[in-house]
């Protein structure tokens, strides 16, 4: 066990910037809905998107009796179900703790874990995370104190291969090669390296001091770098509290070696697909659940693995194919996993535009941009992803403007009347 260091600076944060709102957190969950243009809205977390094929046919249940029928996918690997009816909420709850996907009313809004969605399946990662999960989701259920997070909270379980350690946590674990961990803490420069073993009795802890430190940053504070001056509070606490425990850790620089989620095809044991805007109908869903094993990976790039440690290759791409005549993004040359977009019109409100199909209509235009694309239908860009991409939103006038990054200058921006012209407007702008 490493020796813990009471004397070390405390980790520091450039971004962390106090947060001052005038509302608490309407995160939609399980238990509370979100009123949207097209009907209520659920969101079910499911910790690092692992699903089990029972439970997978659950969720499809539901969105057939309850919603519109589809099953829309997250950027945290979680489930959303759209166009609920009126007063569902308890008969959608019944059937989703039937499932087991409800195994603490208190806690369904913050049981938001990411992890590698190939870890133990295809080599490439120094741990599997399987464990840590378990442990986590577990000691997360068991905590009052974790019942004050925010819906936004958010823990990563990264196996050492760096897939979801650039997402955003708010508390990150990644496995290191000498059988260690890191911890970070938000955008923090700096980890924490502890055993592995210690791994999630230190990611609990951590989250549960943030709660403390919240109560008193002055305003209804959601996330870590939102901390302002009682970030160093936490860290400080976070060395601390887990030493008397008897978990030691050492201060170390951030290991910022980073990949990107799996693409579509066969990767060691798994396929891998990726549903084109998150949105999956009950039949591709169903198609998803049929070929499975065992249980189905969400991931955070809107995309399902499906272990199969036990079929040969032939039923691999048996099944591959199976699941491409439904639609879903089985070629790994595939524009759709570079596009994203918020729901848009009808379902949104506020929305100027009916961004998704969009998208879809440029799809091909899409591409040639060397970024990935996130259509917005508003200013507000929900649902947008962290990373480098063009941001296309729509604008007041009735078209879109397109902003993509320039290196370390401002950002470059141009005007869009007509989608008919994005191919050049992405050349001009990313040139």
């Amino acid at each position: 066990m490493l020796a813990a260091v009471s004397t070390a600076a405390p980790l520091s944060s450039p971004q962390a910037t106090p947060a001052l709102r005038d509302r608490g957190d309407a995160c939609p969950g399980t238990l509370r809905l979100h009123a949207a243009d097209d009907g209520a809205l659920a969101r079910v977390r499911v910790p690092v998107g692992i699903l089990t094929v029972r439970q997978a046919h659950a969720l499809a249940a539901a969105a057939l009796r309850l919603g519109d029928g589809e099953l829309h996918l997250t950027s945290r690997g979680n489930v959303q179900l759209r166009g609920l009816r009126d007063a569902c909420s308890g008969e959608l709850a019944g059937l989703l703790d039937a499932a087991g996907l409800l195994p603490s009313p208190e806690h369904e809004r913050v049981r938001s874990i990411v992890a590698s969605p190939l870890s133990g399946l295809d080599g490439r990662g120094t741990r599997d995370v399987r464990s840590w999960l378990t442990a986590l989701d577990a000691a997360l259920c068991a905590s009052a104190v974790s019942r004050g997070l925010s819906g936004r909270f958010l823990f990563a379980l990264d196996d050492g291969r760096g897939d979801v350690a650039p997402l955003g946590a708010d508390v990150t674990v990644r496995a290191t090669a000498d059988g260690g961990a890191l911890m970070s803490l938000g955008s923090a420069r700096e980890s924490l390296r502890i055993a592995a073993d210690d791994a999630p009795r230190a990611a609990l802890p951590a989250a549960e001091v943030f709660v403390e430190c919240a109560r008193h940053a002055g305003g209804r504070v959601w996330r870590i770098d939102e901390l302002g001056s009682q970030r160093q509070v936490l860290t400080r606490a976070v060395r601390t509290r887990p030493a008397e425990s008897g978990i030691g850790s050492v201060r170390v620089r951030k290991d910022m070696t980073v990949t990107g989620g799996p693409p579509p095809g066969l990767t060691g044991s798994a396929l891998c697909v990726h549903a084109p805007l998150g949105r999956l109908t009950a039949p591709q869903w169903r198609a998803l659940a049929d070929v499975a094993p065992a249980e189905l990976r969400l991931t955070p790039w809107r995309g399902i693995v499906v272990p199969a440690p036990d079929l040969t290759d032939s039923e691999r791409s048996a099944a591959l194919s199976r699941l491409a005549a439904t639609g879903l993004v089985t070629d790994p040359s595939s524009p759709w996993p570079g596009v994203g977009a918020c729901i848009g019109r009808p379902g949104c409100g506020r929305s100027r535009a009916d961004v998704r199909a969009d998208a879809a209509r440029t799809l091909a235009a899409a591409s040639g941009s060397r970024l990935p694309l996130y259509w917005s239908g508003c200013e507000q860009r929900c649902g947008h992803p962290r990373g480098e991409r063009v941001d296309v939103v729509a604008t007041p006038e009735g078209g879109y403007r397109l902003t993509a990054p320039d290196g370390d200058g401002p950002p470059r921006t141009t005007d869009l009347d007509d989608v008919s012209g994005l191919a050049t407007a992405l050349a001009a702008i990313t040139s």
